[in-house]
């Protein structure tokens, strides 16, 4: 054991393995299923639901997993982030169940972890390694979001068109479009017919289909629902062929979608050399770290070495956000 600690490679192999268990327990935290959160929430109501003693001594299971963790968190969150409200938008385009308070605990504990990380087992100075922490606690959580809301963006955009084509038969056959849109929200698997369901419930509950239609894109933010939200609206002021107008639009967005894929096929070879040529100097520098440790060491141990470090990543910070943007297409 003394031998494996006296390795100069050892913190590295330790780094690594510490860097994929908090990966993993990152992924844990903030992708749980809603079906793993019914379940639980299931349980927790059966186990209490025939405890005496009235309301009072009864749990609010929903409203202790909605506060998070520990209510200490949630109240923190609400304080030190800046716009807590825009954070929970941005949870809630998961289409998860994250509570702020839990957010803003996998984002302190990685900081914690991250700072431990870089200060006793990189030997970081102080001031690295609180940069190494922020790095790795607001990074990896916002990264792991943005991953999520893209996935179920796009499993979205994928199924809308069937859903149109839906509601379209339900016109064709003489069902108003409410009754179309409870048949998608019955039909059409999530996150469409999620989305759909809470348009329904939202008229059922005295919204007007406009106010519930904008309320889903403010949520939703996708280019493919506004259209179909704007379509609606010129329909109602202008009259015509609903039915038409919506295939109509149903094609245009399968065509929109073909062009996606076309385009991602076309800068497939783009975004492989950019991954490659961005990868290449942290592979690199990993395996002359394993390999000469002593001589790879002084570019984090030595003052001149760490600001020759930072001018680096600087610069290949900037390559890489200009690679990106050349190889990424909007349309």
């Amino acid at each position: 054991m003394a031998l494996l600690l006296q390795n100069p490679s050892f913190p590295i192999v330790a780094t690594f393995f510490a860097v994929l268990i908090l990966m993993g327990t990152l992924l844990l935290l903030l992708s749980g299923g809603n079906g793993r959160m019914d379940a639980r929430l299931a349980r927790m109501k059966t186990r209490f639901k025939a405890k005496p003693g009235g309301e009072t001594e009864r749990i609010s299971v929903k409203r202790i997993a909605k506060e998070g963790w520990f209510k200490g968190f949630e109240v923190a969150a609400r304080s030190l982030i800046p716009r807590p409200q825009e954070m929970r938008e941005r949870l809630a385009k998961t289409g998860r169940e994250i509570p702020l308070g839990n957010y803003f605990a996998v984002c302190s504990a990685l900081f914690i972890l991250g700072v431990g990380i870089g200060f006793f087992m990189l030997n970081l100075p102080l001031v690295m390694a609180l940069g190494f922490g922020v790095v790795i606690g607001l990074g990896l959580p916002h990264t792991s979001v943005t991953r999520m809301i893209r996935k179920r963006a796009n499993k979205f955009v994928g199924n809308f068109p069937d859903a149109i084509d839906l509601m379209v038969r339900g016109l064709k056959s003489g069902l108003p479009i409410t009754e179309s849109m409870s048949s998608v929200a019955q039909e059409i698997p999530d996150p469409v017919g999620k989305e759909f369901r809470r348009i329904v419930d939202g008229v059922r509950l005295g919204q007007t289909l406009d106010e519930a239609l904008w309320e889903t894109t403010s949520r939703l933010n996708l280019a493919e629902f506004k259209f179909f939200v704007i379509s609606l609206s010129i329909q109602r002021e202008t009259g015509g062929n609903l039915g038409e107008t919506l295939q109509n639009l149903a094609e245009v967005l399968r065509k929109r979608q073909q062009m996606k894929l076309k385009i991602k096929a076309m800068s497939a070879e783009a975004r492989a050399s950019a991954l490659i040529i961005g990868s290449l100097p942290f592979v690199m520098f990993g395996i002359l770290l394993l390999l000469n440790y002593d001589y790879t060491s002084l570019l984090f141990t030595d003052r001149r070495g760490i600001m020759m470090m930072g001018v680096g990543l600087i610069s290949m910070g900037f390559g890489i956000f200009a690679i990106n943007k050349m190889i990424k297409f909007e349309i």
